[in-house]
């Protein structure tokens, strides 16, 4: 057996949940989620170097899953403002329970402030990490979480006071 093929199912079998529910978390649901992290498996594991290091592959994968998923919100963002006018937007649904409330003012975040409440609040990923997971300054990292907890507070009628 091939030494990727052995590091390979050691990683699925391993963090493979893990792995789900970080792209879960990420994307918001679980045929996206499962979609995400497929692809990053092909993506990292497509390569010819690939090292037998469980951890250090784990780390491909959750960066390939969070590059994935913003140039999927890119794509989505420029595919809304560009198509016909005539399609109707998504019908209106019934109240929110708090999951669904919550689901949807992430959903309503930028890819990059969704990916930094994440990996705050998930990965429990320091400020200077983020900004290294995402290759941008710390200021900016700071920025989109502050006008996130300010989005999320506003759509949720929580002050931010409670939130901290």
């Amino acid at each position: 057996m091939a030494d990727w093929k052995s590091a390979f199912d050691e990683l699925v079998a391993v963090r493979g949940p893990a792995l789900r529910g970080y792209a879960y978390l990420l994307a918001g649901d679980a045929p996206t989620a499962a979609d995400l992290v497929q692809e990053a498996l092909v993506r990292v594991f497509g390569r010819l170097r690939v090292g037998s290091d469980v951890q250090q592959l784990e780390g491909y994968v959750r960066r390939a899953i969070l590059n994935l998923y913003v140039d999927d919100r890119r794509r989505e963002k420029r595919w809304r403002e560009t198509r016909h006018l005539l399609v109707d937007p998504d019908p209106p649904g019934e109240d929110l329970v708090t999951t669904n409330a919550v689901r949807q003012a992430l959903s309503d975040l930028s890819p990059k402030q969704r990916a930094c409440v994440v990996l705050r609040y998930y990965e429990d990923l320091t400020v200077p990490e983020i900004a290294d997971q995402l290759g941008c300054a710390e200021g900016t990292v700071k920025r989109h979480l502050a006008d996130a907890r300010s989005r999320l507070a506003a759509q949720l009628g929580v002050t931010e006071e409670s939130v901290q």
